[in-house]
Order: C-alpha cells, then sequence, then structure tokens
C-alpha cells in the first residue's frame, strides 16, 4: 500500500483538484448555481485522472528507460522494484476507467460539450507519456498542464453547472493553470541533466536552467497580474486581495528556484509550489464567494 501511495503521487493531487474547485464556486457565485452530486463527481473524475496518469507516467518513464539510478527526483515505484509494471499499468486504467464511469453522469448532465472535455482529459493524461510523441517529452508539457489543469478544468466545471461559459471563469482557469505549470517546470528543471542525456526535449532542456528560472518566476507572478482584470469582470475588487496573502511565500520561492543546487532541494521545491497552488486557488474561491 506504501508503494502504490508513492505511485500516485499524493504531494501534487491538489493540482486537479483546485481547478475544479475554483470553477464551481464561480458558477454558484455567478449563477447562483450548486448541484452538490456534480461537483462531487467531477472532483473525483479529475482526481482519477490525475492518479491514472500519474501511474501511467511512472510506467512509462521505466520502460522507456527514462527512470535510471541517476534521476534526482523521488524514487519510482516501478523503477525501485517496488511494484511490477503490468500492476501499475492495470492501476493507471483503472483509474481512467472509473474516471470515464463518473464522466459518462456528467455527460448525461452537461450535454455533447463535457463528453468532448471528458474525452479529451482521458486522452491527453494517457498521451502526456503514452504514444510515439509523449507531451511530456517535448516542450509542450507546461503548455499541456496550464490548459487542462487550468482553462478546460476550471470552464469545464463552471459549464457543467451553469450550461454556459464565461470569460472570468476561463481568466480564473488560466491563473491556476499557471501555477501548475511552474510544478512541471520545477520537475523538469531538476531532471534537466538526465533529461537531456535520455534525449526528452523539456522546455527546460531547450531553454537551459537559467532561462526556466525566468518562466517559473512568470508562471507564479503573471496570476497576481491578472487579478485586477478578474476583479473587473466579476465586480469581487475588495475581497479578491485575499490571494494576495500567497505573494510573499512567491518571492521567496522563485529565489530559492534560482539558487537551490538540482537534487533534493528542488523536489522539496515541488512539493512547496502544488501547495502554494492549492492555497492561491482555494483563497480565489473564496474570494469569489464572499
Amino acid at each position: 500500500m506504501g508503494a502504490w501511495w508513492l505511485a500516485v503521487r499524493p504531494q501534487t493531487l491538489t493540482v486537479s483538484l483546485v481547478p475544479v474547485i475554483l470553477g464551481h464556486a464561480l458558477a454558484w457565485s455567478q449563477q447562483g448555481v450548486l448541484h452538490g452530486w456534480l461537483a462531487l463527481l467531477a472532483l473525483l473524475a479529475a482526481l482519477l485522472i490525475q492518479i491514472g496518469t500519474n501511474l501511467h507516467n511512472d510506467v512509462a518513464d521505466f520502460e522507456r528507460g527514462i527512470d535510471t539510478p541517476e534521476r534526482l527526483g523521488p524514487p519510482r515505484a516501478t523503477a525501485m522494484g517496488w511494484l511490477p509494471a503490468a500492476a501499475v499499468r492495470r492501476g493507471a486504467w483503472i483509474a481512467f476507467a472509473l474516471a470515464f464511469n463518473f464522466g459518462v453522469y456528467l455527460a448525461y448532465h452537461g450535454g455533447w460539450p463535457i463528453v468532448l472535455i471528458g474525452l479529451a482529459s482521458l486522452l491527453a493524461g494517457w498521451a502526456y507519456t503514452g504514444g510515439p510523441r509523449p507531451i511530456g517529452y517535448t516542450p509542450l508539457g507546461e503548455v499541456f498542464v496550464l490548459l487542462f489543469f487550468g482553462l478546460v478544468a476550471v470552464g469545464g466545471s463552471y459549464y457543467l453547472q451553469t450550461l454556459s461559459i464565461s470569460p472570468a471563469a476561463l481568466l480564473a482557469g488560466a491563473m491556476v493553470g499557471l501555477f501548475a505549470a511552474a510544478v512541471i517546470t520545477v520537475n523538469n528543471t531538476r531532471d534537466l541533466d538526465t533529461d537531456r542525456r535520455a534525449g526528452r526535449r523539456t522546455l527546460a532542456v531547450v531553454l537551459g536552467r537559467r532561462a526556466a528560472g525566468w518562466v517559473y518566476c512568470g508562471e507564479l507572478l503573471l496570476p497576481f497580474v491578472l487579478l485586477p482584470c478578474l476583479a473587473l469582470l466579476i465586480e469581487r475588487g475588495v475581497w479578491l486581495v485575499l490571494p494576495l496573502l500567497t505573494l510573499p511565500p512567491v518571492l521567496r520561492l522563485t529565489e530559492r528556484f534560482r539558487q537551490a543546487a538540482l537534487g533534493p532541494a528542488f523536489n522539496q521545491l515541488l512539493v512547496v509550489t502544488a501547495r502554494l497552488q492549492f492555497l492561491f486557488g482555494v483563497l480565489l474561491a473564496l474570494a469569489v464567494l464572499l
């Protein structure tokens, strides 16, 4: 059980929950609509898609020879021999299948847009490290996360409740999606040297350590720049100062990124970045509700 727990990477699972919470909060705030069962099933489906993605990533990286003894990140269940590759792959498909089943009910309520969002999310979860050209092995990893853990998740959750879409939902999705992309930037910068040797061309590999640091700064600071725009769209100017409480630790985090040595320090940096995304998203959701 401990091996399975590590394989699903619990420290980063909040990345998939925050945009769903935020999308439902916006729907309740702007339209006065909140169907509790839909919200719960959407949360479960999002969580299962990320679990399936993480498990598939665990076994796919091992089979492609990416996870070697030189890897600086936390130990992976398949590479360490804690779980057989077939079991991890089976676990990934079970998670995807459960998410699909929850999605059937969501699609019944939300119609074909939810069908498209659900199928695209499942396909993207597999394609991140699956197929002939995995997304996670290209410079598009951060774009993928911004899209599916930001715009699609928040916009889709808002649509599920209201059967409509709003610019505010898409803007809020971009804000939490940027934080989620920052988690990927930390991960890929930590693995920069081993990824380069393995032939992975992540954004960190293409740009180098220093430029990746600037990307990370932009991903963490741009959401604060967008806060006034969101305030104008939803007319919550006073309460939208709440997410600014996370700005001081974000500024400290960008400095840690530039100074930290690759290795265990970046593992902690990844966890703290995911926590800040959760805190920023929860404060933003609270701000739109007050």
